[in-house]
C-alpha cells in the first residue's frame, strides 16, 4: 500500500543523502534554477512525502493519466492490428484533459551554494552555466564540446598522455581525484559543465584550468581534437543503440 511504498521512498532519500555527487547536483539544480520546479529534486522533501495521502495519489492519477499524455509503443515482433485492439481494450478508459497543464518559462540565476564540511577530507563541487535545450542544434555542438573536456579520475593510469588537454594538465599538476565533464539538458535549457573532487587547497587553481578550457574551446579549439570527440561522440551513441533501455 501506500505506507510500504512511503517507507521505500524515505529510505531512497537516505540513501541519496549518502552519494555525494546526486547531494550536489541536487544543489546545482536549486541555485541554478530558483522558484522553478528544475529546482527541486526528484525525491522531493521529506515532509511532503510524510504528508501526501491516497486522496493525493488519485487526484494526481485522474488530473495528469488522460489520453492526451498516455504513449502506447511496441518493439520487436509485434503485430499492429493486435497492439492497436489491446490498447482499445486496456486503454479506453482513459479520458482527455479538461484543461491543459502550463509550464512556466524557468529561469536561470547565476549563483551559488556552499556549504563548509571539516570533517570531509575532499571538497566536491559541481560548477555549471546554462546551455540550450535538447532540441536545439547547439545541443549536439555542447555534447562535442563535453567529449573534448572528457573525464579523468585517479584510477586511470593515463595522466599527461590524455586526449583532453584539461584533464592531462589537471592529472600532471595532480590538482584533483576526479574530473567529469556533463551536459544535463532539458525541454528548453541545460546545465553545461563540470563536476570535480579534490582536495581544499588546490580549488583556485582546479577551477582555472576549467574555466580556462571552457574559454579556449570557444575561440580556439583544433580541428583534430573536434575530429576525434565526433568520432568518440558517435561510437558512443551507436553503442547506446545495443541496450534495450
Amino acid at each position: 500500500g501506500e505506507e510500504e511504498e512511503r517507507g521505500v521512498i524515505l529510505r531512497e532519500m537516505q540513501e541519496v543523502e549518502t552519494m555525494m555527487d546526486e547531494v550536489v547536483f541536487d544543489h546545482l539544480h536549486a541555485t541554478a534554477y530558483q522558484g522553478s520546479s528544475l529546482g527541486r529534486t526528484i525525491l522531493g522533501p521529506e515532509e511532503s512525502v510524510l504528508s501526501i495521502m491516497r486522496n493525493d495519489l488519485i487526484d494526481y492519477v485522474n488530473k495528469h493519466y488522460t489520453s492526451d499524455r498516455v504513449v502506447l509503443a511496441g518493439a520487436g515482433a509485434v503485430d499492429h492490428a493486435q497492439l492497436t485492439a489491446l490498447a482499445e481494450q486496456h486503454l479506453s478508459k482513459f479520458k482527455p484533459s479538461t484543461s491543459p497543464i502550463e509550464v512556466p518559462p524557468v529561469m536561470f540565476t547565476g549563483s551559488d551554494i556552499r556549504i563548509e564540511n571539516g570533517d570531509m577530507p575532499l571538497a566536491h563541487i559541481a560548477v555549471a552555466m546554462q546551455g540550450p535545450g535538447w532540441t536545439d542544434p547547439d545541443s549536439v555542438a555542447l555534447m562535442v564540446m563535453q567529449t573534448i573536456i572528457g573525464r579523468w579520475d585517479r584510477s586511470m593510469s593515463s595522466g599527461k598522455n590524455l586526449s583532453s588537454k584539461m584533464c592531462s594538465i589537471i592529472a600532471e599538476k595532480k590538482l584533483a581525484h576526479a574530473v567529469s565533464s556533463f551536459s544535463t539538458p532539458y525541454t528548453d535549457t541545460s546545465l553545461f559543465g563540470c563536476y570535480t573532487k579534490a582536495e581544499p587547497g588546490a580549488l583556485d587553481d582546479l577551477l582555472y584550468e576549467i574555466q580556462n578550457e571552457w574559454m579556449r574551446l570557444t575561440h580556439k579549439p583544433t580541428a583534430e581534437e573536434v575530429t576525434r570527440a565526433k568520432n568518440q561522440l558517435k561510437t558512443a551513441l551507436l553503442m547506446e543503440l545495443d541496450g534495450t533501455t
